[in-house]
């Protein structure tokens, strides 16, 4: 009798099997309805003519819920079982490829804001594939990740355009793009993961499709930045599978996923595929029309059709059109791609179109495919003008012709550059030695007065400015030409604030400065005085006056005896109408700063910082060390930057500097360059510094329920004094990271954390050096429960008292707290319950204690699983039959 129902239930299984295999390729996408509301797309591709076809799909939203989501492309009609469906999908290609399309969507409404895990899981797989053992056995599993986050903002997921399903030859190179691209304008990356089956595993034994012939190599590869993959040479017939993430980032962060699963079915032919002659990527000015010809020739005359695909084809406002001419020549086919680009278009990322050339080959209709990218740019600012009045320079231009600008970036430069924007070419270039100074909201708001900042702008500097609009998206448009004034020179201009000598009692500074030469005579006809100002401070918080000048050519002053090893000092000269009866200021120079230099200490090291307000462009700083034995100044470095690093240094010892200041006002009739010296300092550098955090990596091993963190402590230019690590662990229970243990030595980079009740957890690295300075936290890795496979009950066991299998106990398990677990009789009366997750049935009447009679029973189990955002119950059904 046992053998009897051993061979039926196998029986029973295998024909179970036979009529669910049929998943050739798919994915999952998702687009946000509301703040909390996404309508998520299954879209998947299957042996047309399976029984087991399906009308519906369960779909795991993530959350702990699930929905069931009918099919929702197709006629209705009859599935290949016989039952009547609405829908029943989509054959694609010639039949004998044997490809349905199918298409189910639903709508879900999330909590709150958190990171899901959208998940299908659908038995089986066609069988044959060539690089998945046994793929008639093994279920097919997608997954995207939908990141909620009120800071990232609207989300919704890449959108793939191009099919999961190709042919290739043998012999003949092959290429696919997922035609992808991203609703949001997010930048789209591209990388292979490996194909998954059961509970979302990676598939036992899964090779990439190039590893399946060892004894012909060929090579497999993404380009990580295009999504092109290409296949150099297959080389042996049959069906393949593999799959790629599509991951979405925003501003340097990944906020989300696609997985494809994606099949190839590679056979004999000794076709050529064609060629689409080389296409040059294209940019257009929003509002102008794209007009662009495309042409494909194929070497055996084969009749070609090109398409093509992508997002502006789907754009809802002046989508492109492409069509394809009338050829007469065999092997050739033209094509013309039209885009009345509308201001709505604009964007940072380029558009991609994916033009494919396929010919009519038969068995296998090879293709050529090819990524232009298009990009749509905002207009010119137009009628840019500048107005000097008083201290302050006003700018005026015409609003953007695009009314969907958001607001206006302003440059500024001294001195005429004559910038052109090249072709394509947006914002404005720091290479131009344009800086900008500020943004203005708004779309018509299209002036704006400088006067840098509240302090005012120097008299005699010719000013020039660029404007640009800015988008919705952050995006430039074309720099608008440029427009200069000046303010008259009618005050002093300070160009030099430079330390003769340092002391703290007898220091000198040398002033000098550029003496006016457009006063107005009528109203002041001199003579002229200038009154010089100092303070101790770099703020001007604490103005003196120290001086005057008679003579408007007297225009340098040493300044004597100062503390200038301690205090930076800064000056600002009025200039005067001193016309007897008629004394009055004509105006200010702006206030000058000496440059003073102080120090941050670092493990063998110094950062010289310096210290300096000048109405001057500091272009570039030269660094003077002194030497101990020559006790010469010798030239260590120079920079653009207000710092300096002094490296390769011995703590504990003294270092002097100076550093020589070269700047420029950037106009006509002032000495040029500005040369000033700072004051002599000393510094001594320290081992204070922390070492730089290492860089984790985290595994679990799902056999022994641990968790591997390994990490690596980064090279140059962190130091290499380290000692140590701390580890550092977050249960789902904790609140915060704290430390569990440590170990010793720089080359000591592995910890082992189990066998663990649940291996969800959160982990980081710090380092520490031998002093006891100790670095920040590496990044905080993660491990959720289901990376392991979740609860499982077995289908049978045998309580026959041998003591093998005698109770029912579940497979191995982690992550679980508790259980609710009924087990029912096939009339529906309950014969066992527990919360134990050890279950141990022993095949007894709950009640009764009398042993249940053999065959199948029915189990509903509640399975509160320990997560990282606490516990979630998840429930699981099926069978367990008794043999004895």
């Amino acid at each position: 009798m046992v053998k009897r129902l051993l061979v039926t239930l196998l029986f029973v299984s295998v024909l179970s099997s036979a009529r669910a295999t049929h998943q050739r390729a798919g994915e999952i996408t998702y687009k946000r309805l509301s703040e909390l509301k996404y309508e998520v797309t299954i879209i998947t591709y299957t042996q047309a003519y399976s029984l087991a076809d399906r009308n519906e799909l369960e779909l795991l939203w993530g959350d702990g819920t699930s929905s069931i989501l009918p099919r929702s492309n197709g006629p209705a009609g009859y599935t290949p079982a016989g039952y009547p469906s609405d829908h029943i999908g989509e054959i694609i290609g010639p039949a004998s490829d044997s490809i349905r399309k199918n298409i189910y969507i639903g709508e879900h409404t999330y909590a709150g804001p958190a990171t899901y895990l959208i998940t299908l899981e659908d038995p089986n797989r066609n069988d044959g594939i060539m690089n998945i053992p046994n793929s008639v056995e093994v279920p097919f599993f997608l997954e995207s990740q939908l990141v909620i986050n009120p800071f990232v903002g609207t989300n919704n997921s890449p959108q793939l355009l191009l099919p999961p399903v190709d042919k290739a030859c043998v012999g003949h190179p092959y290429l696919h793009n997922a035609g992808a691209y991203d609703p949001d304008g997010d930048s789209l990356s591209y990388s292979f993961v490996v194909c998954r089956g059961e509970g979302g595993e990676p598939i036992p034994g899964f090779k990439m499709p190039n590893e399946v012939d060892q004894a012909n190599t060929s090579t497999f590869t993404i380009n990580h930045a295009t999504g092109d993959i290409v296949w150099d040479k297959p080389t042996m017939q049959g069906e393949y599978n593999f799959a790629f993430l599509v991951e979405e980032w925003r501003n340097g962060v990944r906020i989300g996923y696609v997985t494809r699963d994606m099949q190839i079915r590679v056979l004999a032919c000794t076709n050529e595929a064609p060629e689409i002659e080389s296409l040059m990527d294209t940019c257009v000015v929003a509002g102008d029309s794209l007009t662009y010809n495309i042409k494909a020739t194929d070497s055996d005359f084969d009749d070609i059709t090109l398409t093509a695909t992508g997002q502006p084809f789907v754009l809802a406002i002046s989508p492109a059109v492409f069509e394809q001419m009338e050829d007469t020549l065999y092997g050739e086919a033209t094509a013309l791609l039209q885009w009345r680009t509308d201001c709505s278009h604009i964007k940072k990322s380029a558009y991609q179109v994916y033009i494919k050339a396929a010919d009519d080959a038969r068995p296998v209709s090879l293709f050529d495919l090819y990524t232009l990218n298009i990009r749509v740019i905002g207009p010119k600012t137009e009628n840019l003008s500048a107005l000097p009045l008083g201290n302050s320079i006003t700018i005026a231009w015409s609003p953007n012709r695009c009314t969907n600008a958001v607001s206006y970036n302003i440059y500024r430069r001294n001195g005429f550059y004559g910038y052109q924007p090249g072709y394509c070419e947006t914002g404005v270039p720091a290479s131009t030695g344009y800086r900008k100074i500020a943004s203005v909201n708004g779309w018509g708001n299209t002036s704006y007065t400088d006067n840098d900042g509240g302090s005012g702008l120097v008299h005699g500097v010719d000013y020039c400015y660029i404007v640009t609009a800015v988008f919705p998206d952050g995006s430039e448009g074309i720099a608008s030409d440029e427009a200069c004034a000046h303010l008259k020179k009618d005050v002093a201009i300070i160009t030099n604030v430079s330390i003769d000598k340092t002391s703290v009692n007898s220091g000198e500074v040398y002033l000098a400065w550029s003496k006016p030469t457009e006063i107005d005579q009528q109203q002041a006809p001199g003579p002229y005085k200038y009154l010089i100002y100092r303070s101790p401070d770099i703020t001007w918080s604490n103005p003196v006056l120290i001086d005057s000048a008679l003579s408007l050519n007297d225009t340098i002053y040493f300044d004597n005896p100062l503390n200038t090893s301690d205090n930076v000092v800064s000056y600002r000269v009025d200039t005067y109408n001193d016309t007897p009866g008629l004394r009055f200021l004509i105006g200010e120079s702006q206030a000058a700063s000496s440059v003073f230099i102080t120090f941050a200490p670092g493990d063998e090291k110094l950062r010289i910082n310096f210290n300096l307000n000048t109405p001057w462009i500091n272009n570039q700083f030269v660094v003077f060390r002194q030497n101990k034995t020559t006790l010469a100044w010798d030239s260590i470095g120079y920079t653009d930057q207000n710092y300096f690093i002094d490296m390769n240094l011995v703590n504990g010892e003294t270092y002097c500097y100076k550093v020589k200041s070269i700047g420029s006002y950037g106009t006509d009739g002032i000495t040029d360059p500005l040369i000033n010296w700072s004051q002599e300092a000393c510094g001594i550098p320290v081992d204070n510094e922390p070492p730089c955090p290492p860089v984790p990596v985290l595994n679990t091993d799902c056999s022994t329920f641990s968790n591997a963190l390994t990490w690596i402590y980064p090279e140059l230019p962190c130091g290499q004094d380290v000692a140590g690590y701390y580890i550092w662990y977050k249960s789902p229970k904790d609140t915060a990271l704290a430390v569990i243990d440590s170990v010793f030595g720089i080359h000591s980079t592995t910890f082992l954390h189990g066998p663990l009740s649940t291996i969800a957890g959160c982990y980081a690295v710090s380092a520490f050096d031998s002093i006891g300075n100790v670095s920040a936290l590496s990044d905080t890795l993660c491990i959720e429960s289901d990376t392991c496979r979740g609860y499982t009950i077995p289908n049978v066991f045998t309580p026959n008292g041998d003591t093998y299998n005698d109770y029912l106990v579940p497979f191995p398990y982690t992550s679980v707290e508790r259980i609710n677990l009924e087990i029912y009789n096939r009339w529906g009366r309950l014969v066992f319950k527990t919360e134990d997750p050890a279950i141990k049935w022993d095949g007894k009447i709950l009640n009764t204690n009398q042993p249940a009679s053999d065959g199948v029973y029915y189990y509903v189990c509640d399975v509160y699983e320990i997560t990282l955002l606490g516990t979630v119950k998840r429930t699981i059904k099926g069978t367990v039959t008794i043999l004895r």
